[in-house]
């Protein structure tokens, strides 16, 4: 067998819309740089997003909503990408568009309401018992069947744990032999065993092994220090979403390990808003006595103008709720009429009693020059060679087009360029393929010279 070694996998990976995004590109001051992480122009809107994410890091922006606002292909949705860029991992970020709330089997309110507490984290800090050592050895102990029969059972199993400073030899119950089997746990496994779950978590192998085979795909990890019988802060992070599915299924403890552990269990009942009410007041109690922290989120909502009356009138309930995240919309339409009204027109779709809760970030086209650096960043990103003519030619497509268009007619003139056995895209390359692939305007205008032709 011949094993080579793989250079790198980096032009494998596949391209979002938003790849290039990495941050607000904002300096110590907050002030934004003209180009910088992914991002070109939009200096107001960026430094008012840079200033929201303060907010939240401070958490003094709960229960509030931001209206970002502009014209198709101006970057709302970046911006929003990008304050989950800067905030993190740990800081739950849910997005949605506003379409996603109609369906026939779950209410809008309920969407809304589900969506409202993913976006809403609970950070529990706990101090458990766990066994943690390198196993010595493992020795099922058997039994006498008590159905009888000639086969024996598992009644115990015997199992050695070793650290730096000492041994122990524990006698488990037959249920966490189970456990070990599950995790494939041998003899120089680094392991450890919660006292009051009983589960077992399989860390890797002792580094003592590292040099006994050439080639082995374990991961090596050193010898536990301390005792094998010791106290560990382990720090889980659960959306509240998750606390309102697990207590929809009765079963097992009312603590919060207990609520986790029916995540799987299938029975399922209908989340209620009492039920949310007596989840909140026992969240509170966690928040109160120290043992857990609330993390409010991002709950972005695009196109929030598919939004009804009466998802809206529900925005305006859920924002003043004990326990709500930071709300950040986008809209890309004027003067519009409100959906599930006839005649109630309001700017962006929005009624205005809940734009006066809003604070609203202006997002502005962009300039030939700005176009032109977001289509060089777009081309590196996507490992594109695009000579300067090209770029300009892309650069005043995207003027007199949009963004969008000029962005997406990159990779089909990549592929021109290749056919013609150029590595470079050429000015040529991009102007077929835009003889290939019509804009909205052109399309538009040939249906309304010759829409007798269609249906």
């Amino acid at each position: 067998m011949q094993i080579e070694e793989v250079k790198g996998a980096n032009k494998e990976q596949r391209v979002a819309t938003h790849s290039h995004i990495r941050g607000l590109g904002l300096r110590a001051d907050g002030t934004a740089d003209p180009v910088a992480a992914g991002f070109v122009g939009q200096e107001s809107a960026r430094e008012a997003a840079g200033i929201v994410v303060d907010l939240i890091r401070s958490k003094r922006f709960a229960g509030r909503a931001v209206l970002l606002a502009g014209a198709p292909g101006t970057g709302k949705t970046a911006i929003a990408y990008a304050i989950s860029q800067e905030l993190g991992p740990r800081v739950p970020f849910c997005p949605m568009t506003g379409s996603e709330v109609y369906s026939s089997e779950v209410k809008k309110t309920e969407v809304l309401m589900e969506n409202f507490r993913r976006a809403i984290s609970l950070r529990v800090k706990e101090i458990k018992e766990v066994y943690e050592g390198e196993v010595t050895e493992i020795t099922p102990e058997e039994a006498e069947n008590p159905l009888g029969g000639y086969s024996k059972t598992v009644s115990n199993v015997v199992i050695g744990l070793k650290t730096a400073k000492g041994t122990k030899q524990l006698r488990l119950d037959p249920s966490i032999y189970e456990s070990l089997l599950k995790e494939k746990v041998s003899a120089g496994d680094v392991i450890y065993i919660e006292a009051n779950t009983g589960s077992v978590k399989r860390v890797g192998r002792s580094d003592a092994y590292a040099t006994e085979y050439d080639l082995e795909a374990d991961e090596y990890v050193p010898l536990p220090k301390g005792d094998v019988h010791k106290k560990r802060e382990v720090i889980q992070d659960v959306t509240l979403h998750d606390l309102d599915v697990a207590n929809a299924r009765p079963q097992g403890g009312q603590d919060i390990v207990s609520m986790m552990s029916q995540l799987m269990k299938p029975r399922k009942t209908e989340i209620t808003d009492k039920m949310r009410a007596e989840i909140n007041k026992a969240v509170n109690k966690y928040v109160e006595q120290g043992t857990a922290e609330l993390v409010p989120g991002v709950l972005f909502l695009d196109e929030v103008h598919m939004l009804d009356i009466e998802c809206f009138t529900y925005l305006n309930r859920a924002l003043e709720s004990d326990i709500s995240p930071i709300v950040v919309l986008a809209s890309n339409r004027g003067m519009c009429t409100i959906r599930g009204t006839e005649d109630m027109r309001a700017p962006h779709g929005i009624p205005r009693d809940l734009l006066d809760r809003m604070l609203i970030v202006r997002t502005a086209p962009y300039t030939k020059s700005e176009i032109q650096i977001i289509l060089d960043i777009r081309a590196k990103t996507e490992g594109l060679n695009l000579a300067p003519a090209a770029l300009e030619y892309a650069a005043e497509v995207g003027v007199n087009s949009s963004l969008r268009y000029a962005i997406q007619l990159l990779t089909p003139a990549n592929v021109m360029a290749q056919i013609s056995g150029r590595e470079e895209i050429q000015k040529d390359d991009m102007a077929e393929a835009g003889e290939l692939f019509f804009d909205a305007k052109k399309s538009v205008a040939i249906l309304q010279s010759s829409g007798s032709n269609f249906l």
